[in-house]
């Protein structure tokens, strides 16, 4: 599939870091939606590069702009500190005026995969412009859940040194791309001689994500599950149900916590799915449609109250 075109912008700088967003724009721009497409990759993973082109393609029909931004990487910076406060400080740099008059700022959306699930929840709570609706597809919540600290089944990697492992701490700057698609469309298989890689993958195996990338543990600051109040955001949700690496059930707590707060909120599960379904999806399979029924739930948020 070729690339869509798309621009590039820097939304913030650290020292001499910058780290940069990719800009998709629909024909007809001025003042337009916007929807922030936020990559997974278990916080440690992927890239702007990696999101699913079809889900943009989507979004440009609809008349979006869409927003696929880079953030630092764990596990050199925390989950706090790194992937949430950048994807923040995106959502600042746009309502400061950085698109000029092709946003409209009252429809600013985020939208994300697995751990870019988590991040665009994280837009919804601790900021002073939260977004106007949300979408996860298997995002990961409930943290202090016993489930996080348990193997994944069935998941064998190669065995590596703990000195190899160890070398991803050495990267400087703290990287915002790397590794393999997990929820964008194929980039071939994982490369473990590359020590991100490996590291990554083995601590999703063996259970060890929640305490890799936030070591503190105190999952009040960081995790949406406990920062859902009746203001939050109208939000929806799509899951698999055969997800190994987010358990549904996650997904299933989540949005009962939601209708707890009477927050406008769906969500759908997508028989058979396992986890980052996105990246095998086809256009037109039962699976699109499921999915797609997301972002037709942030474009009736566009509608006028009481207008079909």
């Amino acid at each position: 599939m070729a690339r869509l075109p798309s621009y590039r912008r820097v939304y913030k700088t650290i020292g001499d870091q910058e780290i940069d967003v990719d800009v998709y724009v629909p024909s007809n721009a001025n003042r337009r939606p916007v929807i922030i497409n936020i990559h997974g990759g278990a916080f440690m993973l992927g890239s702007a590069r990696m999101i699913n082109q079809d889900q943009v393609y989507d979004c440009l029909d609809r008349g979006w702009i869409v927003l696929a931004p880079n953030h630092r990487l764990c596990p050199q910076v925390d989950l706090l500190e790194g992937p949430i406060q950048d994807c923040r400080d995106l959502l600042a740099w746009l309502h400061a005026g950085a698109l000029d008059d092709m946003a409209d700022l009252e429809r600013v959306f985020a939208f994300g995969t697995s751990s870019g699930g988590t991040l665009a929840m994280c837009l919804g709570f601790g900021v002073p412009h939260p977004v106007a609706g949300i979408y996860s597809m298997y995002g990961a919540c409930n943290f202090s859940h016993p489930i996080w600290k348990k193997p994944i089944p069935n998941m064998r990697l190669p065995t590596f040194s703990d000195d190899f492992l160890q070398k991803i701490y050495s990267a400087s700057p703290v990287p915002i791309e790397g590794g393999v698609s997990l929820e964008g469309q194929a980039t071939g298989p994982p490369d473990f001689t590359d020590p991100r890689q490996a590291f990554a993958l083995t601590q999703i195996a063996n259970g060890k994500v929640p305490e890799t990338i936030y070591p503190s543990q105190k999952w009040v600051d960081v995790d949406p599950a406990e920062n859902i109040s009746p203001g939050f955001p109208p939000t929806f949700i799509v899951h698999g149900t055969a997800d190994t690496k987010v358990p549904i059930h996650l997904s299933r707590m989540l949005y009962s916590t939601l209708k707890k707060h009477r927050v406008l909120s769906g969500m759908l599960e997508a028989p058979g799915e396992e986890h980052t379904f996105a990246a095998q999806m086809k256009v037109g399979s039962s699976t699109w449609h499921i999915q797609r029924q997301g972002f037709d739930f942030l474009e009736s948020l566009m509608k006028p109250r009481g207008q079909a």
